[in-house]
């Protein structure tokens, strides 16, 4: 899949709406990434690495598998 050009160096992006995490090597599915992109809820990790996305509380995607938006904590 190509990258979308805001995360064009980042390798796992993250969608703050489902905290689901992508890497965009092995992600065959473009409408999904571009989706939460468009609507500004991607996010990307420092370092880029899928321990970092754990840390942060996010869960490797995987295909077919959709998990609805969570509720904002208050």
């Amino acid at each position: 899949m190509q990258r979308p050009s805001r995360f064009e160096h980042h390798r796992f992006v993250g969608d703050k709406r489902t905290q689901l995490v992508y890497d965009l090597d092995e992600w065959d599915e473009a409408a999904t990434v571009e989706e939460f992109v468009a609507l500004g809820t991607g996010t990307c990790f420092g370092p880029d690495t899928l321990a970092e996305a754990r840390n942060r509380g996010y869960t490797l995607a995987r295909p077919g598998h959709r998990r609805r938006p969570l509720r904002p904590r208050s």
